[in-house]
């Protein structure tokens, strides 16, 4: 599709007044000025699309290969260049900083005008409501940013203080704004939950078309007109920042200041927050009863088909909380395929996570009792390896793929674009793309912003800290009970004999964290998990080479992390030579 700029009309000639010699003030052309935003409510309502714009998990980041999970094949990747060495105040493709803080720049200044703008002059009621729904997105998105801004740079300066960023909540900024210094780390934490609780004053837990507006949230108890009630909050509006969004991040957020790197006394009372903002909303799908059986393959064409809101009251796939709309095309296939299917094979996962999977009957693969054997790695896995991982003899888009000697151009390192690892991505691609550019075929997709799973795991790490593996807590159900569920649905053998060999908190944590690992495999979480939990960053990635029927491990990619400062990502050098911003210790 061809793109258009639009380009502005300028006063070409001037008029002159030949009587006086003078030259007249010249017309107003059609740049639009500020004065636009209270006049034309597609235009103001843009500053506010500027913001969903940013959001970083519009799309897959693959940010795995900067982590021992995958490499890239391709050499200019930039995840690949900072986990080899170039990580820097300079050079941060991790860098959330500037993007939220324009993005929270954008909602500022939406906040600024949209009490005035006529959403819809012609009726007050449906303009009220309007106002009510986008002022709640807004704070909903400034809190969420937040929260990303705090992920990625929050840390500890070289006097040992625990730093957040700066808070930015007006519109319009004086030069002088942008010096002010970082706010502590609690201040910050406040600041983004302080937005959090602003936005559930004006949002409904949920978007949807209501019957009776007995259903509408008590926050509208003034609406006499149920039609317009669904003009703003119904079907229309799904996939915008809503209540229940907006308690997502805040259980987010809850479980990152719980975490080791930040919570370096290890608060009880923040694990138990972390996880009781999470069971509430695991509560209200029935807890673990209400686990999505297929939530661990959301991205397969039976369940995007289900997600297609258009027909009428058709609720999205139990697994999603929050999506991006549905697009059709086939770009994450063509880039992570095998050669062999005409794709790129750009993300390879690594002998590392490979070995993370379980056997069937749920036994690590170093266990005694796991059964694993090393001629036959890949025999009686966890059934979740064939569905994420393209190993050696795999069949996919009904091709075997060869990884080993011999194997054409999909065995290791045989072409540009083929393994590094001796693995190819399976997971999120879908096997009925056609990636052959003489006959291509597209389908349709959507990327996550949240899935229940995440704060099912969320939850069972909380509580595990909390109250250990089998204390239920305040919603009925412990953190072993959300594993035994997880693995119950990976297809781990009944009884889950090593689950149940687990007593204490500290193994169960290593479990925990495993089965994080596993389940949100690529959807861009381990980078920042491994930070959170102070774990070892500087595990080199491993492949597998095969000749001969004989696996052979080697290291593929070093990494060149320093684990005394990098758990905590640095401040953009520009914003510490500029404004005088404080830089986290190391950088």
């Amino acid at each position: 599709m061809k793109q258009y700029k639009i380009i502005p009309l300028f006063l070409l000639g001037l008029i002159l007044s030949f009587q006086s010699c003078q030259m007249l003030d010249p017309e107003n052309d059609n740049h639009s000025t500020s004065e636009r935003l209270l006049k034309d409510p597609n235009f103001a309502e843009g500053l506010l699309m500027r913001a969903y714009n940013t959001i970083p998990t519009n799309g897959y980041r693959f940010d795995e290969v900067a982590t021992d999970d995958a490499v890239s094949n391709d050499k200019l990747n930039g995840f690949l260049r900072m986990a080899t060495g170039e990580w820097s105040a300079m050079n941060n493709p991790q860098d959330f900083w500037t993007s939220s803080n324009r993005a929270i720049t954008y909602i500022n200044e939406f906040l600024t005008i949209v009490d005035e703008v006529q959403w819809k002059w012609t009726d007050k009621e449906l303009n009220d409501l309007y106002v009510k729904r986008l002022k709640g997105e807004s704070y909903a998105l400034r809190g969420m940013f937040k929260y990303f801004l705090l992920r990625n740079h929050g840390g500890f300066a070289t006097n040992g203080e625990l730093l957040g960023g700066q808070i930015f909540d007006k519109f319009p900024l004086a030069q002088e704004d942008f010096s002010q210094p970082r706010a502590t780390f609690t201040e910050y934490v406040n600041s983004a939950n302080a937005d959090l609780d602003e936005a559930l004053k004006y949002l409904p837990l949920d978007y949807g078309d209501v019957k009776s507006l007995s259903d509408v949230s008590s926050i509208f108890s003034g609406i006499s007109n149920l039609d317009k009630y669904n003009t703003v909050f119904g079907n229309y509006t799904q996939q915008r920042m809503s209540g229940r969004h907006a308690k997502a991040i805040k259980a987010r957020l809850a479980l990152l200041i719980a975490s080791p790197a930040f919570n370096t006394n290890n608060d009880i009372t923040l694990w138990e927050r972390a996880a009781n903002l999470n069971g509430e909303l695991l509560d209200a799908i029935g807890g673990v009863n209400g686990l999505d059986p297929k939530g661990h393959i959301f991205y397969l064409k039976a369940q995007i088909d289900a997600a297609d809101l258009n027909a009428g009251d058709k609720k999205d796939i139990p697994e999603i909380l929050w999506r991006q709309p549905i697009y059709t095309n086939r770009t994450r296939e063509v880039n992570n395929f095998p050669p062999s299917l005409f794709g790129d094979g750009d993300t390879n996962p690594s002998q590392n996570l490979v070995d993370a999977f379980p056997m069937l009957n749920g036994y690590p693969i170093n266990n005694v009792n796991s059964g694993y054997n090393p001629s036959s790695p890949y025999t009686k896995r966890d059934p979740r390896l064939a569905l994420y991982v393209v190993y050696n003899g795999s069949k996919m888009s009904g091709s075997t793929i060869n990884t080993g000697f011999g194997g054409g151009v999909n065995a290791l390192d045989s072409l540009e674009n083929s393994t590094r690892t001796g693995y190819y991505l399976r997971k999120l691609l879908r096997e009925d793309v056609n990636a052959n550019p003489s006959k291509p075929s597209d389908q349709k997709h959507f990327e996550t912003h949240i899935r229940y799973t995440e704060l099912f795991l969320n939850y069972a790490e909380a509580a595990n800290e909390a109250w250990g593996p089998t204390n239920a807590g305040t919603y009925g159900f412990s953190a072993k009970d959300v594993i035994a569920a997880i693995r119950k649905r990976a297809g781990i053998t009944q009884p889950d004999e090593y689950l149940n060999s687990i007593t204490s908190k500290d193994a169960m944590r290593e479990l925990i964290q495993n089965e994080r690992r596993l389940e949100l495999c690529f959807e861009g979480f381990r980078f920042w998990d491994l930070r959170r939990w102070k774990k070892d960053l500087k595990e080199a990635v491993k492949g597998v080479r095969i000749q001969n029927n004989t696996y052979s491990y080697f290291n593929v990619e070093e990494r060149a992390y320093d684990n005394n400062y990098m758990h905590y990502g640095p401040v953009p050098n520009q914003d510490v030579v500029e404004f005088g911003i404080t830089q986290n210790a190391g950088w």
